[in-house]
């Protein structure tokens, strides 16, 4: 297929630096040097560059039937076209959604990018909506195809198809459709329905493509209200990628990723999608149960060459390595306990740039490569957290076993990361320094340097799409991006976030108290601790929810009432036979309460004043669930709904301190 990208990269004259209009432009935000000053090219170029430089390199590949079917970038970029016609035929106008809808797959690459290819929005939906709230983004990006895994996908969308004027097609990409009807497609009918559509149609939607236009939808996870679709440039998201190349060092042709997290979410988005086309890189599909176990061997059959993970991934890793080391002998237990000790001192003289303390190469050997390999990151040469703040203890435990976990800090507004830790330039808990091209400023600093974090950069987004009251929010004056984070720079340039402003708790005493801070602090002196909120704003003092540690069930994500092993191991080794929620709070064990109340202790002797301490606390028999409400898609805690669904016990805590 010849199809042309002559012309769609000169950048279209813009007057501003935002705008919320779905076929509008911006100027965009170079600069004179460096990265700054690249050429802006679009996404469609980029991927049509790879698919000419490495055709035959693998680009996609997902386990069926317990084969691996496989991709080159030749097929996927010829899927993508064939796609693109498609999505013409199905009646996709230009600047309109598709909505894509299920686990991550070559279908919901090849998905969106024929959108974009067609001249649509592609338009992410976490999977673990209800049918209401993917009726509300499909509405909201005008949405004439929706691209749905199964048929519990499609039926969300056929209860709520009556309320989508704009929605003229579906397309089923796993099994065949069990409820036919008018319009409803399988995927091998999909992708033959635009055989008729020539490349010079498909050539027209193509020619709409610029730089400085919207190519992506990226739709927040509506934790303090309605969703907001963050439209994102050409520009945004090859440049990012290209920078974000550079601060990590990836090499073309021999990159190797597993695709697991939501590609709804702008890091997935980054990484499985946009890195891959532009590096040509291969993408590797992990199983729709990798969550609830499947994961880890995914990892140990592909060994990537770079993995990122949200913070509960990672102390997912922490729990299974820590239950596997209580089953080892005495004297592997001595090992692995000496080579740790090891690898936290040698992590640290990394970041500090001193020489490997004594012993480093035989604890690499005995301990850190096996650690690795268990875990199928042998081959990985960058480890990253990020969507979430991670625990020290838990970026500690990866530093003792030589895997420097990096935190990445940004937003979708950021086309993902803004600041970032690399292997030549990181520091325990900080977010690290911008990456190569990017800009921060920090506005309104205090006595301490705690200010507003505010960006600017070529990853900066257009704008919120249709919601100009919302934009003019976002950008402050000098039209820096403003995240709502606290953050401050130490004396090296390091930022740490400090806080965000939006659920910074004023007491009645009128002290200003993150919340974050306390509640990790809890979660670190109290192992049987998952979840927890800090409470009191306008109150006279602090009080918090406490979760204990569950198990889940793995289909439904559903908290059980059981206790963890690891939680029942904590009671044990405190003298409590507790195996159940039911146990500590119907049986008022005092042993357990005793226990927790110590730890809440230690955590308040960390505070820098009598209010920021916690006074009363109870724990809840639920712990916090996407199902439950209490946390969004991705496992952000939605403080106003948990305000709202435990307002009983949050009163009980200020009317008994009235009371006495």
């Amino acid at each position: 297929m010849n199809l042309s990208t002559s012309g769609i990269d000169e950048v279209i004259p813009a007057d501003s630096w935002s705008t919320t209009k779905r076929d509008g432009t911006v100027k965009i935000r170079m600069g004179t040097k460096g990265n700054q000053a690249d050429k802006p090219v679009t996404l469609i170029t980029v991927f049509k560059k790879t698919s000419e430089r490495a055709p035959n390199h693998l680009a996609l590949a997902v386990k069926r039937d317990s084969i691996w079917k496989k991709w080159t970038y030749k097929q996927y970029y010829a899927d993508v076209c064939a796609a693109a016609k498609s999505f013409i035929k199905l009646g996709l106008e230009a600047y309109h959604g598709v909505g894509i809808l299920g686990f991550n797959s070559p279908e919901w690459l090849i998905s969106d990018l024929g959108c974009i290819f067609a001249g649509g929005f592609a338009t992410g939906i976490y999977a673990t909506n209800t049918p209401e709230a993917v009726e509300y983004v499909a509405k909201h990006s005008e949405a004439n195809v929706l691209v749905v895994e199964n048929n519990q996908q499609l039926q969300k969308i056929l209860k709520v198809w009556p309320n989508l004027p704009c929605l003229r097609a579906v397309v089923q990409y796993t099994g065949e459709v069990a409820e036919r009807k008018d319009n409803v497609y399988s995927w091998e009918e999909f992708m033959k329905v635009g055989k008729d559509v020539t490349d010079q149609q498909l050539q027209e939607r193509i020619n709409l493509a610029r730089p400085n236009k919207c190519c992506t939808l990226i739709y927040t996870s509506g934790t303090t209200g309605d969703p907001k679709g963050v439209m994102l440039s050409h520009d945004n998201m090859v440049w990012t990628a290209s920078a974000f190349a550079k601060a990590f060092g990836l090499r073309y042709e021999e990159e190797v990723i597993v695709s697991y997290l939501p590609l709804s979410h702008v890091a997935a988005q980054m990484v499985d999608l946009t890195f891959p086309v532009s590096f040509g890189a291969s993408v590797y599909f992990a199983r729709p149960d990798a969550l609830k176990g499947s994961l880890l061997g995914t990892l140990q059959e592909v060994r990537p060459t770079g993995f990122f993970g949200v913070p509960r991934v990672w102390e997912k890793f922490y729990e299974g390595i820590k239950i596997k080391a209580r089953s080892s002998g005495a004297l592997k237990k001595k090992i692995g306990m000496w080579a740790k000790g090891v690898g936290l001192k040698g992590s640290h003289a990394m970041m500090n740039k001193q020489s490997m303390p004594f012993g480093w190469g035989l604890a690499n050997t005995l301990v850190f490569k096996k650690a690795k390999t268990a875990l199928g990151l042998d081959r990985c040469r960058f480890f990253m957290s990020g969507a979430a703040p991670i625990m020290k203890e838990t970026l500690e435990f990866f530093y003792s076993l030589n895997m420097q976990l990096h935190e990445v800090y940004g937003m979708s507004e950021s086309t993902g990361p803004h600041t970032v830790g690399c292997n030549e330039d990181f520091k325990i808990c900080s977010v690290g320094h911008n990456f190569p091209g990017s800009e921060t400023k920090l506005a309104n600093p205090d006595e301490d340097g705690n200010g507003e974090i505010c960006m600017w950069g070529r990853h900066v987004f257009m704008g919120y799409l249709n919601a100009p009251e919302k934009n003019n929010e976002i950008f402050d004056e000098e039209n820096w991006l403003k995240t709502g984070d606290l953050g401050k720079h130490d004396a090296q340039g390091f930022l740490f976030i400090t806080g965000r402003i939006k659920e910074l708790i004023i007491t009645a005493g009128g002290e200003n108290i993150a919340p974050v801070p306390m509640e990790d602090a809890v979660k670190e002196a109290l192992p049987c601790i998952n979840n927890c909120m800090l409470i009191g704003d306008k109150r006279k003092f602090l009080s918090m929810i406490l979760c204990l540690k569950v198990n889940v069930d793995a289909d439904t994500a559903e908290p059980s009432n059981n206790l963890t092993t690891d939680c029942k191991e904590w009671c044990k080794s405190i003298g409590s036979e507790a195996t159940t929620v039911e146990d500590i709070i119907d049986k008022k064990d005092a042993v357990v309460l005793k226990a927790i109340q110590d730890g809440i202790d230690r955590a308040n002797a960390k505070s820098v004043s009598r209010a920021a301490k916690v006074q009363k606390w109870s724990i809840i028999p639920r712990d916090f669930s996407i199902p439950g409400g209490e946390l969004g898609p991705t496992l952000k805690l939605r403080r106003p709904v948990v305000t709202k669904m435990y307002k009983k016990t949050i009163d009980a805590f200020y009317t008994e301190a009235e009371e006495k």
